[in-house]
C-alpha cells in the first residue's frame, strides 16, 4: 500500500468545506439581502444608484453575498437592451492606499479589454486616476466596482472622492461608477475625511455576527454533501456552530471546524466523526487562528503590531501607549504610510487583544500620573515577526527587529508550542 491512498470513509466531495466553494443560495441573510437588493436595483430602472457599503466581522457573509447579488444582477441586466453593466473587483488586503487601488482597477478594467498592465509605480496618483478614468469611460453606461477590505486604505481615501464625482466632474462621460464597499471594521467610516463622507453618499449594509442556529442552518446542506451518509454523528454538526458562535459567530470558522474534524477521523482511518473530533479540530484551528489573526490585520494594524513587537524585542514591555505611538508613528514615516490618530491607535490596539494577541494592562497612579494603559504580547515574538517577514513592505522593518531580539536574547518558543 501507498503512503498516499484516496479517501473513502469520510469525505463524498469536501468541495462544499472550501472556503472558495459558492453556495446555490445564501442562508440567514434574508434581511440584509434584501436590503442589497433595493440598493441595486436602480441599475435595473436606469435610474441613479448610491454607492454600497458592507460591514462586518470576517465570515459574517458580506464577501459570498456580494458575488451572490451581482451573480443574479448581470444575469438579469442582459433581458434589458438600454442596460450596459460592467463589474470589476478588486482585493485591497495588500494595498493601502488610494494610488494603490486605482493602479489594481486599471488593470483589472484592462484586462477585461485584453490590454497590457500599467507599472504599480511610476505615475503620480492624478495621472493613475486619469488613465483610470478613461479605462472606465471605455466600458460604459454602468460599472460596479467592488473594493473588497477597503478598510485597509486607512485615510488615504482620495479614491472614495473622486470615484463618486468623477462624472460630475467631467472625468468620465459614459458611464456611471458605483463603489460597493466591504469593510471589516465597523468604525472605517468614521476615519474618512468630511468631503468623502459627504461625497459617498452610501447606503450601509450591516452583516452581524452569526447565532448557533444560523450557523448550524448553514453547515447543515454543506455538511450533507461533503461526507458520505452516515459519517457524522448527531451532534457533530450543532457543536461546529455552537463553538463558533460562543468564539466569533463566523461561519468560516465553523465550516473550517467541520473540515479539519472530518481530517483528524480521516487521519485516524475511521468513518465515524464524533464530538471528539470537533474538540481535537478546535485546539489545532485555534493556533491557526493566531496566525491568521495576525495575517488578517490592515495595514494599520500591522503598523500597530510592529510597534509592539519593536518594543518587545528590546525587552522594553509593557510599553505605556504613548510610547508606543510615536514607535508606530515612526514605523509609518519608513513605509511612507499616512499615519492615524492615537484614538485610532487604540482602536486597533483595542482589536488586537479582541484577538487574543496582546495583553492590556490598566494602571493608575493616582494624581501624580493619573490613570494609563500599558501593552505586551500574548504570543510569541517568533510568530509575530515570521507574519511581519511574510509581507513586502515591513520585511525590512521586522529584519531589524529580528536582530535587535536575538541580541537581547528574547525571542520565543514557536507558537505551536504556545
Amino acid at each position: 500500500m501507498g503512503m498516499f491512498e484516496r479517501d473513502r470513509l469520510v469525505f463524498a466531495d469536501a468541495e462544499p468545506l472550501d472556503d472558495s466553494y459558492e453556495p446555490e443560495d445564501i442562508r440567514e441573510r434574508d434581511k440584509e439581502l434584501a436590503k442589497y437588493q433595493r440598493a441595486l436595483q436602480p441599475i435595473i430602472d436606469n435610474r441613479p444608484t448610491s454607492n454600497i457599503f458592507l460591514y462586518g466581522k470576517t465570515g459574517t457573509g458580506k464577501t459570498v453575498a456580494t458575488k451572490f447579488m451581482l451573480s443574479h444582477l448581470e444575469h438579469d441586466a442582459e433581458k434589458y437592451d438600454d442596460i450596459d453593466l460592467s463589474t470589476v473587483w478588486v482585493g485591497c488586503e495588500n494595498l493601502s492606499s488610494s494610488y494603490q487601488v486605482a493602479v489594481s482597477l486599471v488593470n483589472e478594467l484592462r484586462l477585461e479589454k485584453g490590454k497590457d498592465r500599467i507599472s504599480t509605480t511610476g505615475y503620480s496618483q492624478q495621472r493613475v486616476f486619469d488613465i483610470l478614468y478613461d479605462e472606465l469611460d471605455s466600458f460604459g453606461d454602468t460599472v460596479v466596482i467592488v473594493l473588497d477590505e477597503i478598510d485597509n486604505i486607512g485615510d488615504s481615501d482620495d479614491i472614495l472622492y473622486g470615484l463618486p464625482r468623477a462624472r460630475s466632474n467631467g472625468y468620465v462621460e459614459d458611464v456611471q461608477p458605483v463603489i460597493v464597499g466591504i469593510s471589516n471594521d465597523f468604525q472605517f467610516r468614521e476615519g474618512l475625511s468630511p468631503k468623502v463622507k459627504d461625497t459617498l453618499a452610501e447606503k450601509e449594509i450591516l452583516f452581524p455576527p452569526y447565532d448557533a442556529n444560523q450557523l448550524r442552518s448553514i453547515l447543515q446542506p454543506r455538511a450533507t454533501k461533503a461526507f458520505h451518509d452516515g459519517v457524522l454523528e448527531s451532534d457533530v454538526v450543532p457543536l461546529c456552530a455552537a463553538l463558533s458562535a460562543q468564539d466569533t459567530g463566523s461561519a468560516r470558522q465553523a465550516i473550517r471546524l467541520l473540515r479539519e474534524a472530518g481530517e483528524l477521523a480521516q487521519a485516524e482511518d475511521i468513518a465515524t466523526v464524533t464530538a471528539d473530533h470537533v474538540r481535537g479540530a478546535q485546539d489545532e484551528l485555534e493556533k491557526n487562528q493566531l496566525y491568521e489573526g495576525m495575517q488578517e490585520l490592515t495595514t494599520q494594524g500591522h503598523v500597530v503590531l510592529c510597534a509592539l513587537a519593536h518594543h518587545e524585542a528590546r525587552d522594553e514591555v509593557p510599553v505605556r501607549s504613548r510610547d508606543l505611538y510615536e514607535q508606530y508613528v515612526s514605523i509609518c514615516n519608513q513605509l511612507d504610510a499616512d499615519s492615524v490618530s492615537g484614538r485610532r491607535v487604540r482602536d486597533h490596539l483595542s482589536d488586537l487583544n479582541m484577538l487574543g494577541l496582546i495583553n492590556v494592562y490598566e494602571r493608575n497612579e493616582g494624581l501624580s500620573a493619573g490613570r494609563y494603559h500599558e501593552y505586551e504580547l500574548n504570543v510569541p515574538l517568533d510568530a509575530v515577526l515570521n507574519v511581519l517577514l511574510s509581507i513586502s513592505r515591513f520585511e525590512e522593518i521586522a529584519e531589524s527587529i529580528e536582530a535587535n531580539a536575538n541580541q537581547n536574547n528574547v525571542l520565543q518558543s514557536d507558537i505551536s508550542d504556545y
